[in-house]
């Protein structure tokens, strides 16, 4: 297990390289060049840019999180071939410069969607919330107008340029199905699995958040039959998933363990946080504790463990605490808190492996 803390660049977020690296055991910043708009290529010269910086701070560049899909491409639109080699272009790009992983998903038109971004909980600290029957009675312009009060940050899977185009954007999805975004899945990843293959990258998709369908939008990753079906799409060892418990552990069938045990060699990228869900259907993002939510936390870094993980993992989501002014959900300290409860998880299971062969050859 390697851990990474994702970081916005040194123009776009709050925290300096220099607090990161203070976090016991970090060896990687998940990174992305967020000012460059879904299906435009990331040049060589603007990845240099991130590699030196992180670099030169003790780090490295492993993992991307996220080259976006332009919605072209899961629309199945004419156009998509010329996003897609945009993005094959970016794909050679990332690789030169040594990255091992991108991160992406292939949600219509948001990449997540909550409709709160700081829900007072009982100890005083703020977190990310979803109210069904909010979601359910709002209209998505009308709740991205809700979102897009928080000003002081960037938030990814929000930005300008897609939202101006929401109205069109929903228009055409109207007669878009499961079944065809399924078949536009496809169709991506037959072009740019082949070249990840070449390029020694692995491709690591995020599932739908929350993993259900949202303002009637077709999703498709968000459960372990849907995850099946998506890995034999293209049966590559380059054709992966991001593992996020907090994205699919919202809905409660999904057992998140057992998706870890069956998944292990495909998972590139683990997403580690828990939650808290209601019997209406809402749910609350909480500390990474496994009293403070509904998620199992120790037996999810457990099944990693048992699976032999050596891949990169991160904190997800954390709350907003100690009265710190953050972008929604990454803020320093409750990721941190998160960093050091995950790694005593591991660094427990590690001892009590050692113990137990001592025991048995004694």
């Amino acid at each position: 297990m390697e851990m990474v803390f994702r970081w916005f660049g040194e123009d776009n977020d709050h925290i300096p390289l220099s607090h990161i690296k203070q976090i016991p055991g970090v060896k990687g910043i998940v990174w992305a060049l967020h000012h460059i708009p879904a299906g435009e290529k990331w040049t060589l010269h603007e990845i240099e840019k991130v590699k030196k910086s992180v670099e030169s701070s003790g780090f490295n560049i492993d993992v991307v999180e996220s080259v976006n899909v332009h919605e072209d491409i899961k629309l199945g639109r004419s156009t998509r071939d010329y996003y897609i080699e945009n993005y094959k272009q970016t794909m050679k790009n990332l690789a030169e410069a040594g990255v091992k992983v991108i991160c992406y998903n292939f949600m219509p038109v948001f990449d997540w969607i909550r409709t709160e971004l700081f829900k007072e909980l009982e100890d005083g600290s703020t977190a990310l919330f979803y109210e069904k029957a909010k979601v359910e009675g709002i209209e998505p312009d009308e709740l991205a107008q809700q979102i897009l009060k928080e000003k002081s940050f960037t938030l990814p899977g929000w930005e300008p340029e897609r939202l101006a185009k929401l109205s069109e954007l929903f228009d055409a999805y109207q007669e878009v199905t499961e079944e065809m975004i399924w078949s536009h899945l496809k169709y991506f990843l037959d072009e740019i699995i082949p070249l990840a293959e070449q390029l020694d990258i692995r491709m690591a998709i995020h599932p739908d958040d929350p993993p259900w369908s949202v303002f009637g939008l077709p999703r498709i990753i968000t459960n372990e039959r849907n995850i099946s079906r998506f890995l034999n799409l293209v049966d590559s060892p380059n054709n992966g998933l991001t593992l996020c418990s907090g994205s699919l552990g919202a809905n409660g069938e999904n057992d998140i363990p057992s998706m870890i045990h069956k998944f292990g060699p495909r998972i590139h990228f683990a997403h580690i946080r828990n939650l808290k869900r209601y019997d209406n259907g809402d749910f609350v993002e909480t500390s990474h504790r496994t009293e403070d939510g509904s998620l199992d936390i120790y037996e999810i870094v457990k099944a990693y463990r048992k699976q032999g993980f050596t891949g990169y993992v991160r904190p997800d989501h954390g709350r907003h605490i100690w009265d710190e002014t953050c972008r929604p959900g990454y803020g320093l300290y409750d990721r941190a808190l998160g960093i050091m409860y995950i790694q005593g998880i591991w660094d427990s299971l590690v001892r009590m492996e050692k113990e137990s062969q001592y025991a048995a050859i004694k």
